[in-house]
């Protein structure tokens, strides 16, 4: 499961998912990719999750890239505790997601194969999500 060597802070602010993504919108390595189209955090579980799905389905045929990484740590308090005695301890990491944002791109494969890989990969992740693919550059040559 991703998560980082190291980090300044244990814990970090819930923090507030306004807003669509600016950075990460587009299709910068493949050919295809899915885009998130809602707001939400996706676990590390959840992207290992669809990385296995993924390559599972395109059967060592093609390049798959993660675009997104779990820098955020969760914290979760025990079971039946009163409310009180401090923030809970870290337990696990996430990837904030904002609509617009490419969490997976692949290429070499057919366009079918992508859209059935990643309709196994996005029925493991927690956002709505939808296929894309790379607007190739028209140069009107005349």
């Amino acid at each position: 499961m991703l998560s980082p060597k190291r980090v300044k802070f244990r814990k970090m602010f819930k923090g507030r998912t306004r807003g669509v993504a600016t950075r990460g919108s587009e299709i910068s390595f493949g050919h295809y990719g899915l885009m998130s189209m809602e707001p939400g955090w996706i676990s590390s579980r959840q992207i290992e999750a669809a990385r296995v799905a993924l390559t599972r389905h395109i059967k060592r045929g093609g390049k798959v890239w993660i675009r997104l990484f779990p820098d955020k740590p969760i914290t979760k308090k025990p079971a039946e505790t009163r409310m009180g005695k401090g923030k809970g301890s870290p337990e696990g990491w996430v990837a904030v997601v904002k609509p617009g944002r490419v969490m997976f791109e692949l290429e070499g494969v057919t366009r079918e194969t992508a859209t059935k890989a990643f309709a196994l990969a996005a029925a493991k992740l927690s956002v709505r999500t939808k296929f894309v693919e790379r607007e190739e550059a028209h140069t009107d040559a005349e």
